[in-house]
């Protein structure tokens, strides 16, 4: 019985840890633009959301950012959103990178910041760059979108999409 009970609470965990909740309930009610002004975190409503976690001070960080932001920008009216989760040294690291990348995506506050952290935790992050997509609801999509979108940016979010009604 004991087995039963245990392999019941496991298959919740499992499934149900960002299916019962949305994005608000996973990211701060305030996120950040592109230039460092607060912008609401409902303007990803009803968007898939990639979390992108990086840092400038990254080799391959730097190599993938510009796929990234190509990608991005080639599916903005297809309701996909990037939202940089830094983990540079610095404010002024982040702003620079965000500049110098051209990632006019929203953004947590600071760089290295206790959300961030607890952002990584949540989603098992254990390198950079990192990116998690979720959907609409908060569900996560897939734990690997870097290489999904290194590997298949043309079927990336077409993939991710799919994803929701299996």
């Amino acid at each position: 019985m004991r087995f039963f009970l245990t392999a019941i609470s496991i298959l919740t965990l499992i499934t149900s840890p960002a299916s019962a909740e949305g994005l608000a309930d996973i990211l701060p009610e305030k996120l950040f633009n592109a230039k460092g002004k607060k912008v609401d975190a409902s303007l990803l409503e009803g968007k898939y959301v990639g979390l992108y976690f990086s840092a400038h001070w990254c080799p391959p960080c730097r190599a993938f950012t510009p796929l990234l932001v190509q990608f991005r920008n080639r599916h903005l009216e297809d309701n996909f959103e990037v939202v940089f989760v830094s983990f540079d040294d610095s404010n002024t690291e982040k702003q620079n990178y965000i500049r110098n990348a051209g990632m006019e995506w929203p953004s947590i506050k600071g760089a290295d910041s206790k959300t961030a952290k607890k952002l990584a935790q949540r989603f098992q992050v254990e390198g950079f760059p990192s990116l998690i997509v979720l959907d609409p609801t908060g569900k996560i999509v897939s734990l690997d979108g870097r290489s999904d979108v290194m590997l298949s940016p043309e079927t990336a979010l077409e993939t991710w999409k799919g994803a929701e009604s299996s």
